[in-house]
């Protein structure tokens, strides 16, 4: 595997106002200082488009996220992520971030990667995915009161066996990578009374990746989402498309 270890910040931007400046920073700064560190093996954003929210069954804590962010750490990652940490300490005394009015991040954690998928028309391996380019994501994110229950395993068997191998199926889909929550990230830079500490394994993302049109393709992938069974809570399921470094949105 190519990583060990994953980020995600689930992101609202709760003064309107705000998105140039957060993605001005975001696409300028934060991400090419982190992209530079040795142990981080990539990082990416996307946008959660208009037409997602009105997807019914997510938590309204996370109703409002706006922005979806992940990096992927190589090992050690112990090392790999103190250095980004310490990136983001110096960041705050240089006075370039991540305090932003109005930002609000109701989700900072890490995630081991459990498995990764590669549709044959993407022609590449899973641990090549994230670097291809793609047009956005389809990310759902699931809660699990007992990470270890028989329901949850066999939820987890569906997903491998069932339906990873129809949504890899879609046209428009390149892949799928499934990601089980670690722990929450701990900072001296920001202010953590929005991310609740949980037990490893009680919150299961899975990260389809999008080659086709993201509203047009993840409601096909929507439509095979459905038939899974209703194991869990559903925290987030969301479209969110590739942000585009030229015409980003909110400049």
């Amino acid at each position: 595997m190519f990583a060990e270890l994953a980020f995600f910040s689930f992101v609202e931007l709760t003064d309107p106002s705000q998105h140039g400046s957060y993605n001005r920073w975001h696409l300028f700064d934060h991400r090419p200082e982190n992209l530079a560190l040795p142990g981080v093996a990539w990082g990416e954003r996307w946008a959660v488009t208009d037409e997602s929210r009105a997807q019914p069954g997510a938590d309204p804590e996370f109703a409002g996220v706006d922005y979806v962010a992940m990096y992927w750490f190589r090992p050690p990652v112990e090392q790999s992520v103190r250095e980004w940490d310490a990136l983001g300490e110096a960041s705050f005394q240089w006075g370039r971030g991540p305090i932003i009015p109005g930002v609000r991040r109701p989700m900072l954690a890490f995630f081991l990667p459990v498995k990764g998928y590669s549709s044959a028309s993407a022609l590449v391996s899973p641990e090549v995915l994230p670097y291809r380019p793609n047009r956005g994501v389809q990310v759902t994110a699931t809660r699990f009161d007992d990470p270890h229950a028989l329901d949850v395993h066999a939820a987890h068997e569906y997903e491998d066996r069932m339906l990873i191998p129809r949504l890899l199926e879609v046209d428009g889909v390149a892949g799928v990578w499934t990601f089980s929550y670690s722990h929450p990230q701990r900072h001296s830079s920001l202010p953590f009374d929005e991310s609740p500490v949980q037990a490893p394994g009680s919150v299961r993302v899975r990260l389809v990746y999008l080659d086709g049109d993201p509203t047009e393709t993840a409601a096909r992938v929507r439509e095979i989402e459905a038939d899974a069974p209703a194991v869990g809570e559903r925290m987030l399921s969301a479209t969110a498309a590739a942000i585009d470094p030229v015409r980003y949105p909110g400049a």
